[in-house]
């Protein structure tokens, strides 16, 4: 009997031992050591500037800089399902930022998502996008970062749930949704698309909230941009490869470079997360990858949009007339009376794909609260639009959005208390 127990114990923990040695290996796999002393390392100004335009290009102090706060000194919450990360200290100080860091540290974090110590970073930090960059453009940015000012502000714990708080869900999940890579160019591509490509898929990591996720979170082929939730958000990030959501195929190149140069243009403008994109990184971008990037976006595989059943959608009849009245009282001044809107200040609602994709998230959170267009060089004064959650409930809101949705030609499915709801 205890032949058997001890046997069965030894074969337990064998088993253990085996699925430990394999989870560091598919760890480790790609992965460089680190040399055994710092790289040699001389910042120029010139460097600098270009670690300062991939900065902007990825957008880095949208996470690492609290509003009002010291910039990229970090401790900005991001909400996921299963608790809030907080964004790092990216300044040159020693005790709480990368001052103690080598520029190799640094390389070993954007390629390998491991910290200074070699400890595991949480992907909210988009290492599975930033391990495409090149080698000199992370010391670019490892430069420019050096240069900034100094700040003394202490990285916030993280606030995750057992066992997400552990190194070793961390590298479960590594070792089944990560492997270290490179950005490899397309031979059949020009070299504008390709420019394209690698500021999609590297430092502006649109997969991060344009990307289909899997159940553990990981997002899902690179160049599919199929859209999605954004995670620990209610926004809903749409389908850049899909016409009836954010695809621009059939958008002309320059209306695609007016979008992201001044957040407007004649096929439609940005709110939401969005928005800030365009005001903290692409409006700042040169005229050369803006449309390096357009060149890519058009060109990426579409997919078909979902079929429906024939004619239009059943409407609760009490619905629409409760809708309409509420778009009489608080929306036709601006968007007109049958939702033509006003060219160069408020959008048309009839017709508009915004209005007509299967999730109403979006137009839930800017009905509810508000919002404006970033301001840019091309668009200097926007126009916004006001919340209307102090003034409509749960059910005014399905209401009104239900009758949007089912007017003036739309015919997006009716909005539900459950998506109202949706703070």
């Amino acid at each position: 009997m205890w032949r058997r127990i001890i046997f069965i114990l030894f074969g337990i923990a064998l088993a253990v031992a085996v699925l430990g040695l394999v989870l560091i290996a598919l760890n480790l796999r790609g992965e460089a050591k680190l040399p055994p002393s710092p790289s040699p390392f001389e910042s120029s100004q010139a460097l600098v500037e270009r670690g300062r335009y991939l900065a902007r290009a990825g957008h880095c102090a949208g996470c690492h800089t609290v509003r009002g706060g010291p910039p990229y000194a970090g401790g900005l919450g991001i909400g996921r399902p299963f608790g809030t990360i907080f964004s790092s200290n990216l300044t040159p100080d020693q005790t709480h930022g990368i001052g103690s860091w080598s520029v190799d540290h640094f390389w070993r974090a954007m390629h390998n998502g491991r910290s200074k110590r070699g400890r595991l970073l949480y992907p909210a930090f988009p290492y599975p996008s930033f391990t495409k960059l090149t080698r000199e453009d992370s010391d670019a940015l490892y430069a420019y970062l050096r240069s900034v000012p100094a700040a003394s502000q202490a990285n916030t714990r993280h606030a995750l749930r057992f066992p997400y708080n552990t190194q070793l869900a961390l590298a479960v999940w590594r070792a089944l949704s990560f492997t270290p890579g490179v950005f490899e160019k397309d031979p059949a591509k020009p070299a504008e698309w390709n420019r394209g490509a690698y500021l999609v898929e590297g430092a502006g990591h649109c997969i991060a909230c344009h990307g289909a996720r899997n159940s553990l979170g990981a997002t899902q082929d690179q160049r599919g941009l199929s859209g999605g939730l954004i995670p620990g958000e209610n926004w809903y990030a749409p389908a850049l490869n899909a016409a009836d959501e954010a695809g621009v195929a059939n958008w002309t190149l320059d209306e695609v470079v007016a979008l992201l140069h001044s957040c407007t243009s004649a096929r439609g403008s940005v709110m939401g997360p969005m928005a800030d994109v365009v005001w903290g990184s692409t409006q700042h971008l040169s005229q050369e990858d803006v449309k390096a990037i357009a060149v890519y976006l058009r060109q990426l595989p579409q997919t078909p949009a979902p079929a429906r059943p024939p004619g239009p959608l059943a409407r609760d009849p009490a619905v629409m007339a409760r809708g309409s009245a509420i778009y009489d009282q608080r929306c036709a001044y601006c968007h007109g009376d049958k939702g033509e809107g006003a060219p160069g200040a408020y959008p048309p609602l009839a017709g508009n794909r915004a209005v007509n994709m299967e999730t109403p998230a979006n137009l839930v959170q800017i009905l509810r609260h508000g919002g404006f267009l970033p301001t840019t060089a091309g668009n200097p004064r926007p126009y916004g639009m006001p919340p209307f959650g102090s003034v409509l409930d749960d059910q005014e809101i399905a209401a009104v959005l239900t009758y949007v949705r089912g007017s003036w030609g739309n015919d997006a499915p009716p909005v539900g208390m459950a998506d109202a709801m949706r703070r």
